[in-house]
């Protein structure tokens, strides 16, 4: 097993996460918060999708999916095209309560989709390739991948709970 079959397995294991928090809830549960300030499901996937897409496209020097494929215009949110959702507030995370599932898997699917395309070219020669240099120590290109799946699999994880809470409230 390569460092590439690894990163593809996380990324699927991450689609797989997403597809079992969205699946079967209704409007309603995607957009709803656990109280007032916390994200909703739908927000927690738009957002590590955005993230995911964000991240790749910028290592493998690619245009967004998000603005590629149209998803932007499709969601029709109040946000700059670049915009991932870090630091957002509740205001932001109500903008995407009338987000279908069906556009927020289809964006994830595509990303993902993007994203294997992507890992499959990679060897582990890439990985230990500067990708940024804002930090201390400079990102390799495996840390970045790496920190994708992490921030993924944390937001997959909490939709997940948010999922269990409400389901066991029907």
């Amino acid at each position: 097993m390569t460092s590439t079959d690894l990163l593809v397995d996380a990324f699927g294991r991450i689609k797989e996460n997403v597809h079992g928090a969205v699946a079967g809830l209704t409007q309603e549960e995607l957009a709803a918060r656990l109280d007032p300030g916390a994200n909703s499901i739908a927000w927690l996937i738009w957002h590590l999708t955005r993230v995911q897409d964000d991240h790749v496209a910028d290592v493998a020097g690619t245009e967004q999916v998000w603005t590629a494929a149209g998803w932007a215009r499709r969601f029709d949110l109040p946000f700059e095209e670049s915009a991932t959702g870090y630091g957002d507030g509740p205001d932001a995370v109500a903008a995407l309560d009338g987000v279908p599932a069906e556009s927020l898997l289809g964006y994830h699917d595509a990303v993902h989709d993007r994203t294997v395309e992507y890992v499959r070219t990679l060897t582990d020669a890439d990985l230990p390739r500067i990708v940024d240099t804002r930090w201390d120590p400079p990102v390799t290109l495996g840390v970045r991948l790496l920190s994708v799946v992490d921030d993924d699999i944390q937001h997959s994880g909490q939709a997940a709970f948010i999922r269990g809470v409400l389901l066991r409230r029907r």
